[in-house]
């Protein structure tokens, strides 16, 4: 896959500022993409789209194929009548504060659903039919899986009644039946996404923007996909997993990252012709230009725990069917633009399987400056043809300012020794995201990504994520007026120095 010469911006959308208390597909939307095409950017990345749960993080959705309501606009519903005008409940504006957005939202998107009942055209209700029986192979599964949650007061699956947790035909048909009303709000909540999303898409298209997606690699076990098809993970009778995903100790975490999803069972995904898989990539290919795939090293071999381990020390490696895999995304799909997510414990394995369906991978500029010249997150080392993505640094890490703040004083005078030899200096912490961002601009990366809080400037109140901190993560937005004309015209002067600025047309 050839990319051309470019760059973007990483930023999710529930980072946006407005009055609802996160970020969504509406205004703040579209004047992102304004505003970075002012700048001269092509690329736009998001985190996982799917709704969350406990924890808010986007890796752990509830769905792999459903979009997440809160999202949503409130003042569309406003205008199509079917919300009434009223108090606005008071959210904080540079955090999302998820526990009031799911004491309020839910209640808010019910609302909005009765309003559409009453005062939808019916048009409008036969699209969502047509929506409904389109989506057909993951949203009757999903409606019935949030609808019951509900009912159960979002306990996981594993604890609903047996006669549901083995999903007996007879009790499922008499759920659908008894919550009839609330498996049409969900199914509501998704026709109003993925048309959300459509016109969100289409604006980026006008302006030349693509979007990046990200996929991460394993479902959440309190899913509907793992509650729909338990025989494609490895679970006890009651539905538990027997041993689940993570990474042995790393960057990250001395004992690793224990992330709980349930592992799959490879030999009956691939008796099925993986079409599980491939439905997932081809419902991926309808919301975004190029699908990023989250810990791609699993598909060549994954870390597996026991389930009954604390951390993720005691576990190993298992070899896993990447060729097989990839091979029948592609038989059904063809050159599918998918990135590789390589960061980690990286193999040669790994790299070869990479490289054998030409797959971009990453490079990420925080990981430049630890060890010796041969660092492949150093420029000098990207491969000549330039089939990489080069970050300044991801959700995962602190942002540039904060990163140089905190690193070893070694670390510190290696990055300002390289980026000397750039012709970029680097002296005070605030330097930091400047430097990087041309040193990411200036390399041969096909693609430079840069975190917006790094186009701002933050220091480490604005990261996004903390790995292996469970709580108090993904919460950052950034205020209302903070994308300047100022600050674009920087950004396209350096991109236009770097050989970057976008090319007029849309995206292809």
């Amino acid at each position: 896959m050839e990319l051309p010469r470019s760059f973007g911006i990483v930023l999710h959308p529930t980072s946006f500022p407005g009055r609802w208390g996160i970020g969504s597909l509406g205004a703040e939307a579209r004047g992102f993409l304004d505003w970075l095409t002012a700048a001269g950017g092509r690329w736009w990345q998001v985190l996982p789209l799917g709704p969350t749960g406990y924890g808010d993080s986007p890796y752990q959705s509830f769905s792999a194929f459903a979009g997440n309501p809160y999202l949503l606009d409130p003042e569309e519903f406003r205008a199509r009548g079917w919300l009434p005008a009223g108090e606005l409940p008071s959210f904080p504006e540079e955090r999302v504060d998820f526990g009031r957005i799911y004491e309020t939202r839910w209640p808010l998107l019910r609302r909005a659903y009765a309003g559409f009942l009453c005062h939808g055209s019916w048009g409008e209700k036969r699209d969502l039919g047509r929506f409904s029986r389109f989506e057909d192979d993951w949203l009757p599964d999903y409606a019935l899986f949030m609808a019951l949650k509900a009912q159960f007061r979002g306990a996981p699956w594993p604890s609903w009644p047996a006669e549901l947790v083995q999903r007996a035909p007879r009790s499922l048909s008499a759920a659908r039946r008894a919550l009839a009303e609330d498996v049409g709000f969900h199914a509501w909540t998704q026709w109003r996404f993925h048309l959300a999303w459509d016109a969100v898409r289409a604006h980026a298209r006008e302006r030349g923007i693509g979007i990046i997606g990200d996929m991460p690699i394993f479902v959440s076990h309190d899913s509907a996909d793992v509650w729909a098809h338990q025989g494609f993970y490895h679970l006890d009778h009651e539905g538990n997993p027997t041993v689940v995903a993570g990474v042995p100790p790393d960057y990250f975490s001395a004992t690793g990252q224990r992330w709980g999803n349930p592992l799959y069972r490879w030999d009956v995904l691939a008796a099925d012709g993986f079409r599980w898989w491939i439905a997932r990539v081809r419902h991926a290919l309808r919301t975004c230009d190029l699908v990023r795939i989250d810990h791609f090293r699993g598909f060549e071999a994954y870390w597996e725990i026991p389930a009954t381990e604390p951390t993720a020390i005691h576990g190993r490696w298992v070899p896993a069917p990447g060729d097989a895999l990839l091979a029948a995304i592609r038989a059904s799909l063809g050159d599918v633009p998918i990135v590789a997510e390589d960061l980690g414990v990286i193999t040669p394995a790994v790299e070869a399987l990479r490289d054998r369906f030409g797959l971009p991978g990453m490079r990420v500029l925080q990981f430049a400056f630890q060890g010796g010249d041969d660092n492949p997150h150093l420029p000098h080392n990207y491969p000549e043809h330039g089939r990489v993505l080069a970050y300044t640094g991801t959700h995962d890490n602190d942002t540039a300012r904060g990163w140089f703040r905190t690193a070893p004083a070694a670390e510190r005078e290696r990055a300002r020794a390289y980026l000397a030899g750039n012709g970029i200096r680097l002296e005070r912490d605030e330097d930091a995201p400047g430097a990087l961002i041309r040193l990411a601009l200036g390399s041969r990366a096909a693609l430079a990504l840069i975190p917006l809080q790094d186009v701002l400037g933050l220091d480490s109140s604005a990261r996004m994520n903390r790995p292996g901190r469970p709580e108090g993560n993904w919460t950052w937005r950034y205020r209302s007026g903070a994308l300047t004309q100022p600050a674009a015209q920087c950004l396209r002067t350096l991109a236009t120095e770097a050989a970057r600025v976008a090319p007029s047309g849309s995206v292809r």
